[in-house]
């Protein structure tokens, strides 16, 4: 499946055509899909936001990789995470879904969902769209490592602009929204780059910043 390759900076790996990737997507084609075309890459879809922030606070205690193999199950369940239908959903909802083997069986990370849900349609009463609020906080380029390095990387399981965002959400009264939880949404939506120096992602994810339109509500 991958072949060591001594010459290649730590926390790389190559495929069997040599092309280096990040070291946590190795496990599988679909999290290396998953590396290659979606984390790190810009976001302004305000399902695509709220679906990842849900699955961030569902992934709290388990590998993103287990979450990742049951994403379409989560869809199904949460009715492809449209906020105004998952508002609705209610006490019968949430019993159903506890049964459902598709998904994660945690009552108060469903419950969460669901509240997160209408705490959306606020924030959008506000702001016009999650993105236009999530991208506000995009951190500064001067407050970013000059270099992502493996060493550099392992620093940043929380950062000043995720402390900030997990408290104003929670303000708003989103849950499981931690800023560790924040910060690896803020990885996978684009706000940061962390694909490291090397890693064939890197400079499409950095090109598909330049050409991206921050959301402006």
């Amino acid at each position: 499946m991958t072949a060591p390759t001594p010459d290649l900076p730590e926390g790389l790996f190559a495929d069997e055509a040599g092309c280096p990737r990040c070291f946590w997507c190795q496990a599988t084609p679909l999290y290396r899909h998953y590396h290659d075309h979606e984390w790190g890459f810009p976001v302004a879809d305000d399902r695509r936001l709220f679906e990842k922030l849900c699955l961030e606070g569902f992934q709290s205690g388990l590998s993103w990789l287990t979450i990742l193999n049951k994403r379409e199950g989560f869809r199904a369940a949460f009715a492809g995470f449209d906020a105004e239908q998952v508002a609705a959903f209610d006490g019968r909802d949430v019993d159903r879904l506890v049964q459902d083997a598709a998904i994660v069986r945690h009552r108060g990370k469903i419950e969460s969902t669901i509240n997160n849900a209408r705490r959306l349609l606020e924030l959008r009463a506000e702001f016009g769209s999650l993105a236009h609020y999530v991208w506000r906080h995009e951190p500064a380029p001067q407050d970013r490592p000059a270099r992502l390095t493996r060493e550099a990387a392992r620093a940043l399981s929380t950062s000043p602009a995720s402390v900030t965002l997990s408290k104003d959400l929670k303000k708003r009264g989103w849950s499981f929204v931690g800023p560790t939880t924040v910060y690896a949404f803020m990885q996978a939506m684009g706000l940061v780059n962390d694909h490291l120096e090397g890693c064939h992602a890197r400079d499409a994810a950095l090109q598909a910043r330049r050409d991206f339109v921050v959301p402006r509500g």
